[in-house]
């Protein structure tokens, strides 16, 4: 009985600490906030504008102008772009998209979400989403998974009337992302995450003597640094499911052993 007492208190104390873990699962209160972000944005895939998740980005353009931004993504993170287009009060119909990149420009397709929209005659504003896959701490070379590094976001019109071209338009861009916990958990790690420019940083790093300035294409990373992926609620229900295991044997154990030989008869020989 010692030994059940023993393994119920550790799994109880496994339990809570798993609490704070799970509940790590829902999106920050402070990803919500109204928090200003960059006011312009890139006109190409080497100019994009930085903005952290969570901040709203603002821009002005004209109609059929490539808009670009970049966002930092961490291994066991769920994105979601979101993009509203203010439009000119006269216009025709316009079809609008939205494109995401990682950090070696392969475009990532979406979970679910409205990536493309056309605007009816005069409509105000077309709204656009897309919520990509769950960025992986690894994988293989050939594949075409989410890896941690840097995100490119691409907005653009697709179908516009000669008329419409060179209209003034207004761009609003925010990315918030949703932590998927352990069920999103893989084995190994990136050596270094998709960041333009870290390698570069890398080698001069390893240089003592070298006071060349740093080449940094890509300044922003996640509040809590690059985990890639080391460390996931899913150790702590391993260890849970060890202890639970441990648990049942010993119960099992003494309901099947008996009570033992009765008093006063002697061993069979």
């Amino acid at each position: 009985m010692r030994a059940i007492r023993v393994l119920g208190t550790a799994l109880l104390t496994l339990g809570l600490a798993a609490a704070p873990a799970a509940a790590d699962s829902s999106p920050s209160p402070e990803a919500s906030g109204e928090a200003e972000g960059p006011t312009r944005a890139g006109t190409s895939f080497r100019t994009a504008t930085e903005v952290e998740q969570g901040l709203t980005a603002t821009a002005r353009a004209s109609t059929g102008d490539y808009l670009y931004w970049s966002f930092p993504a961490d291994a066991g993170q769920r994105p979601t772009v979101r993009a509203t287009v203010k439009l000119p009060e006269s216009h025709a119909a316009e079809t609008w998209q939205v494109d995401v990149y990682d950090g070696l420009r392969r475009r990532q397709a979406c979970q679910y979400g409205a990536q493309t929209r056309t605007a009816a005659p005069g409509a105000p504003s077309v709204e656009l989403e897309c919520v990509l896959r769950t960025v992986r701490a690894w994988s293989e070379p050939w594949a075409d998974d989410p890896l941690p590094g840097t995100y490119y976001v691409r907005l653009t019109a697709l179908r516009l009337s000669t008329s419409d071209l060179g209209q003034p338009v207004s761009a609003e861009l925010r990315v918030e992302s949703q932590d998927m916990g352990g069920a999103a958990a893989v084995d190994g790690t990136l050596s270094e995450p998709l960041v333009p420019g870290i390698a570069i940083r890398a080698e001069q790093d390893l240089a003592e003597d070298d006071d060349s300035p740093t080449a940094v294409l890509a300044g922003l990373e996640p509040e809590d640094g690059w985990t890639s992926g080391w460390w996931s609620d899913r150790w702590i229900w391993t260890a849970a499911g060890g202890a639970l295991a441990a648990l049942a044997g010993v119960a099992g154990y003494r309901l099947t052993r008996g009570s033992g030989r009765p008093p006063g008869v002697p061993p069979t020989a």
